[in-house]
């Protein structure tokens, strides 16, 4: 029976490889490794569906022996504080375990603008979760079977809250970002989702509605990325050296509207290493576009290439030589008239060209050490030059987090060893970094954190929460939900505190007071924002204004992540221990794309308790 099981599982995908011509299909084709590997030996590994309730949130799974409590608890040990600010703390933050369970391990995550939920999800293949789906169950494809596993959810980032959705085509390793609405725009997949369009609306009650076949090519391990004016475009995908734009709510997508792109043929090793490229809109419009060890600007009204940067030495930086990397804040003037806004790009980690032969295909498995480098450059000028300094460690599938006060990048998660892929890490990077933006030289420039005790390997995910909290989530090196692996599929989620909770500097933590604040804000215009501080004077030296564009995060990726410093004007005392704080809007949507984002404002480079979300337009 085993043995029928098996088969009947496995037949659908290797037709797929067969037809499709899939040469690096690490997570599927080669029966040497990848999903075969998986199920050989003990049967009781594998997972199953029946299609019934099994009225525990939908478990069929074994544990490890271990119980759920000694990982990722509150670490109940008194932190070590600082001194009165930022700069002097020497408090290394705190971990808190959210919840025990997210119904689906995190492979994606985006925070939906106004509603304060966490949307999460993974892929469908599998047809098991840990949550059910209510009825009726989900139809398989031409099998007659059922799936009655959810393999999306919402969840509440205060109460932890989960409400499954339904989703019938695959996410696995797709793209996504959010529109000028707040709505979710999700692109790609694997088999019957690789060409599909995907909307979620920002309402607690909303559902997916699902557009296949709206891409002209199926997109999967691709990047979107958005411009402007509002519009997205995706770029690559396995075996997809071409781009598209994402076609309006309906319409599809013809051959004759995707546009080749040499340039990710040209970058693709036999290990591949230029998938999930990273792609930011810079602030003369144009896009930067990184891939295995290059990197371009591409005009995205002429699809020209307008300039190329120097290589980036020391091995490859995208998938599955899996690197961090993000757009590093932008910081604005008053009135700011500068003909150009300057941009820089940090990429963080990565691994060795070939190290994804020695982790995927050669038996046994090697584990080459993962990169330690920090490279970054200024997109805007046409000598720029990577400037590299190494982090503490290695790290390989991190996740690089703008934090809300323009200070510092948080590098989280991923793995000292190996690659991304299937079983293909080891050494989980526990240690939390963070690198400072401005300022500082070798060691310090980087500064290590609490560890967490939860590792989080390949398809972990992260979010940055209205309270200046991040959200860590996700992890599974398993084809399918496994609690008995060695690295388990990860259903806990974690908030981590950063240095700026220091309990000596919660003084400075201000209050925005959302009633007396706008929700809506325009291009170049001046807007007020009041808050509220006990015991405390506030003027422009010590006061920021920065506003967060949510990232849609998976694989190390942060699609659109964007903190944007806006222009001072003033800081008035407007009553007892209330201030009005004037800023301006940024002037363009090269400098902001259109949409929400998250308020906050920093009071001697402490985060507010809570950002408000505003539009803008």
């Amino acid at each position: 029976m085993t043995t029928v099981w098996r088969g009947l599982f496995l037949l659908p995908l290797l037709i797929v490889v067969g037809n499709c011509n899939i040469p690096f299909l690490d997570e599927i084709s080669n029966p040497s490794h990848g999903l075969m590997n998986f199920f050989g030996g003990n049967n009781n590994d594998a997972p199953t569906n029946d299609g019934g309730n099994t009225g525990d949130g939908g478990v069929f799974f074994k544990t490890d022996g271990k119980g759920n409590d000694d990982k990722g608890d509150v670490d109940t040990a008194t932190p070590k504080v600082g001194g009165g600010d930022v700069k002097s703390t020497n408090y290394k933050g705190i971990w808190e375990l959210f919840t025990e369970n997210s119904g689906v391990s995190a492979m994606h995550l985006v925070i939906l603008p106004k509603i304060d939920q966490a949307l999460m999800f993974d892929a469908t293949i599998w047809n098991i979760s840990k949550i059910n789906l209510p009825p009726p169950c989900r139809k398989l494809d031409d099998t007659g079977k059922e799936d009655c596993f959810a393999h999306s959810v919402l969840m509440d980032i205060e109460t932890a809250e989960l409400r499954p959705l339904r989703i019938e085509h695959d996410t696995w390793c797709s793209s996504g970002a959010l529109d000028i609405n707040g709505q979710l725009v999700s692109t790609g997949g694997y088999n019957n989702g690789s060409d599909t369009v995907r909307y979620l609306a920002d309402g607690k009650a909303t559902e997916w509605e699902e557009f296949p076949g709206a891409l002209g090519r199926g997109r999967w391990y691709s990047t979107q990325v958005t411009l402007g004016d509002g519009r997205f475009m995706v770029f690559g995908g396995r075996n997809m050296p071409s781009y598209e734009f994402v076609p309006a709510k309906g319409q599809k997508n013809t051959l004759q509207q995707v546009i080749d792109f040499p340039f990710l043929a040209q970058t693709n090793d036999k290990n591949e290493n230029n998938l999930y490229p990273h792609i930011y809109l810079s602030t003369d419009g144009n896009l930067f576009i990184f891939a295995n060890d290059r990197s371009i600007l591409l005009n995205p009204n002429t699809n020209q290439i307008v300039f190329e940067f120097p290589v980036l030495p020391g091995g490859s930086r995208n998938y599955p030589a899996s690197g961090s990397s993000c757009l590093l804040p932008i910081k604005l003037k008053p009135d700011d008239n500068r003909r150009i806004i300057p941009a820089e790009v940090l990429i963080c980690g990565g691994a060795q060209k070939e190290s994804f032969t020695l982790t995927d295909f050669k038996r046994p498995k090697e584990f080459p050490e993962a990169n330690r480098d920090c490279a970054r450059i200024d997109i805007t000028k046409r000598n720029g030059k990577w400037k590299i300094q190494n982090m503490p460690s290695p790290r390989v599938m991190g996740d690089a987090v703008l934090l809300p006060n323009g200070e510092h990048v948080l590098i989280v998660n991923g793995a000292k060893a190996g690659t991304a892929g299937w079983d293909d890490a080891r050494n989980p990077n526990l240690t939390p970094v963070l690198y400072k933006i401005r300022g500082g030289q070798g060691s310090k420039k980087f500064k290590e954190l609490k560890h967490s005790d939860i590792p989080r390997m390949y398809h972990s995910s992260f979010a940055l929460l209205p309270d200046a909290k991040v959200m860590i989530a996700g992890s599974n090196t398993n084809p399918g939900y496994y609690d008995n692996a060695l690295f388990p599929t990860e259903t806990r989620i974690e908030k981590f505190s950063p240095h700026y909770f220091d309990p000596n500097l919660d003084k400075y933590r201000v209050q925005i007071q959302a009633e007396n604040s706008p929700n809506q804000i325009k291009y170049g215009h001046k807007f007020t924002v009041q808050v509220t501080v006990q015991d405390e004077k506030m003027n422009e030296a010590d006061v920021k204004v920065t506003i967060y564009y949510p990232a849609f995060t998976t694989h190390g990726i942060s699609m659109n992540q964007r903190l944007i410093e806006l222009g001072l004007y003033q800081v008035k005392e407007s009553g007892s221990e209330t201030f009005d704080i004037d800023v301006q809007a940024p002037m363009n949507g090269n400098i902001a794309p259109p949409g929400y984002y998250m308020l906050f404002v920093n009071f001697k480079s402490v985060p507010c308790r809570r950002a408000i979300w505003v539009q803008l337009l």
